[in-house]
Protein backbone atom coordinates (compact mmCIF):
# COMPACT_ATOMS: atom_id res chain seq x y z
CA UNK A 1 0.00 0.00 0.00
CA UNK A 2 1.56 3.70 -1.33
CA UNK A 3 1.38 6.23 1.33
CA UNK A 4 -0.21 9.51 0.33
CA UNK A 5 2.82 11.17 -0.86
CA UNK A 6 3.68 8.44 -2.77
CA UNK A 7 0.25 8.44 -4.62
CA UNK A 8 0.81 12.31 -5.35
CA UNK A 9 4.31 11.57 -6.54
CA UNK A 10 2.73 8.85 -8.85
CA UNK A 11 -0.05 11.18 -9.88
CA UNK A 12 2.79 14.02 -10.55
CA UNK A 13 5.37 11.62 -12.76
CA UNK A 14 2.21 10.16 -15.06
CA UNK A 15 0.65 13.68 -15.34
CA UNK A 16 4.00 15.42 -16.66
CA UNK A 17 4.53 12.76 -18.97
CA UNK A 18 0.63 12.93 -20.50
CA UNK A 19 1.40 16.67 -21.12
CA UNK A 20 4.77 15.96 -23.02
CA UNK A 21 2.80 13.08 -24.95
CA UNK A 22 0.06 14.89 -25.77
CA UNK A 23 0.72 19.07 -25.14
CA UNK A 24 4.16 18.50 -26.32
CA UNK A 25 5.84 20.17 -23.62
CA UNK A 26 6.12 19.27 -19.89
CA UNK A 27 5.62 21.38 -16.84
CA UNK A 28 8.01 23.52 -15.22
CA UNK A 29 6.45 22.84 -12.10
CA UNK A 30 3.33 19.95 -11.07
CA UNK A 31 2.03 19.54 -7.19
CA UNK A 32 -0.61 16.88 -7.02
CA UNK A 33 -2.87 17.47 -3.51
CA UNK A 34 -5.10 14.29 -2.86
CA UNK A 35 -8.11 15.26 -0.75
CA UNK A 36 -10.33 12.62 0.33
CA UNK A 37 -11.96 11.66 -2.46
CA UNK A 38 -10.79 15.07 -4.35
CA UNK A 39 -7.39 14.78 -6.58
CA UNK A 40 -6.14 18.54 -7.40
CA UNK A 41 -3.27 18.87 -9.78
CA UNK A 42 -1.71 21.90 -10.33
CA UNK A 43 0.34 22.35 -13.39
CA UNK A 44 2.59 25.62 -13.84
CA UNK A 45 4.23 26.75 -17.03
CA UNK A 46 2.35 24.57 -19.43
CA UNK A 47 2.08 26.97 -22.41
CA UNK A 48 4.22 26.04 -25.66
CA UNK A 49 5.54 28.69 -27.75
CA UNK A 50 3.04 28.32 -30.55
CA UNK A 51 0.69 28.71 -27.68
CA UNK A 52 2.18 31.83 -26.00
CA UNK A 53 2.17 33.48 -29.60
CA UNK A 54 -1.31 32.60 -30.40
CA UNK A 55 -2.49 34.61 -26.91
CA UNK A 56 -0.86 37.23 -27.45
CA UNK A 57 -1.17 37.84 -31.37
CA UNK A 58 -5.24 37.59 -31.17
CA UNK A 59 -7.25 40.40 -29.37
CA UNK A 60 -7.02 39.05 -25.78
CA UNK A 61 -10.24 37.94 -25.51
CA UNK A 62 -10.16 35.72 -28.84
CA UNK A 63 -7.07 34.19 -28.07
CA UNK A 64 -7.62 33.20 -24.91
CA UNK A 65 -10.89 31.46 -25.74
CA UNK A 66 -9.41 29.61 -28.82
CA UNK A 67 -6.24 29.08 -26.17
CA UNK A 68 -8.71 27.17 -23.87
CA UNK A 69 -10.86 25.74 -26.68
CA UNK A 70 -8.01 23.79 -27.93
CA UNK A 71 -6.64 22.78 -24.80
CA UNK A 72 -10.33 21.68 -23.66
CA UNK A 73 -10.74 19.76 -26.42
CA UNK A 74 -7.52 17.94 -26.25
CA UNK A 75 -8.30 16.93 -22.43
CA UNK A 76 -11.53 15.25 -23.54
CA UNK A 77 -9.96 13.23 -26.40
CA UNK A 78 -7.61 12.26 -24.09
CA UNK A 79 -9.87 11.46 -20.97
CA UNK A 80 -9.68 7.68 -21.33
CA UNK A 81 -5.95 7.59 -21.13
CA UNK A 82 -6.12 10.37 -17.82
CA UNK A 83 -8.69 8.16 -15.93
CA UNK A 84 -7.01 5.29 -16.45
CA UNK A 85 -3.56 6.74 -15.05
CA UNK A 86 -4.96 8.08 -12.00
CA UNK A 87 -7.20 4.74 -11.65
CA UNK A 88 -3.94 2.41 -12.16
CA UNK A 89 -1.97 4.79 -9.75
CA UNK A 90 -5.34 5.64 -7.10
CA UNK A 91 -6.98 1.88 -7.36
CA UNK A 92 -10.04 3.93 -7.30
CA UNK A 93 -11.89 4.57 -10.44
CA UNK A 94 -12.73 8.30 -11.44
CA UNK A 95 -15.74 10.04 -10.91
CA UNK A 96 -15.44 13.45 -12.79
CA UNK A 97 -12.87 15.24 -14.31
CA UNK A 98 -12.70 18.96 -14.24
CA UNK A 99 -9.92 21.37 -16.15
CA UNK A 100 -8.57 24.84 -16.58
CA UNK A 101 -5.78 26.62 -17.96
CA UNK A 102 -5.07 30.74 -17.61
CA UNK A 103 -3.45 31.93 -20.52
CA UNK A 104 -2.48 35.00 -18.67
CA UNK A 105 -0.07 32.99 -15.93
CA UNK A 106 0.51 30.00 -17.73
CA UNK A 107 -1.11 27.84 -15.43
CA UNK A 108 -3.25 24.81 -15.16
CA UNK A 109 -6.05 22.98 -12.78
CA UNK A 110 -6.92 19.39 -13.19
CA UNK A 111 -9.00 18.09 -10.45
CA UNK A 112 -10.84 14.66 -10.36
CA UNK A 113 -12.98 13.65 -8.45
CA UNK A 114 -12.64 10.04 -7.26
CA UNK A 115 -15.34 7.27 -6.82
CA UNK A 116 -14.84 7.19 -2.97
CA UNK A 117 -11.20 8.14 -1.11
CA UNK A 118 -7.90 6.13 -1.36
CA UNK A 119 -6.53 4.23 1.22
CA UNK A 120 -2.77 4.88 2.12
CA UNK A 121 -0.59 3.98 4.61
CA UNK A 122 0.57 6.49 7.11
CA UNK A 123 4.07 8.13 6.28
CA UNK A 124 5.45 8.15 9.49
CA UNK A 125 5.54 5.15 11.97
CA UNK A 126 4.36 5.74 15.26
Amino acid sequence: MKTQGEIEAAVCKGLSHFEQDYMGRGPKDIRAHLIDDLLVVRLQGVLTAAEQHLVTTFPAEKGRDLLKQVRTQLIETARPALETLIQDITEIKVRSLHHDISTHTGEEVVIFTLEEAPTYRDSKKK
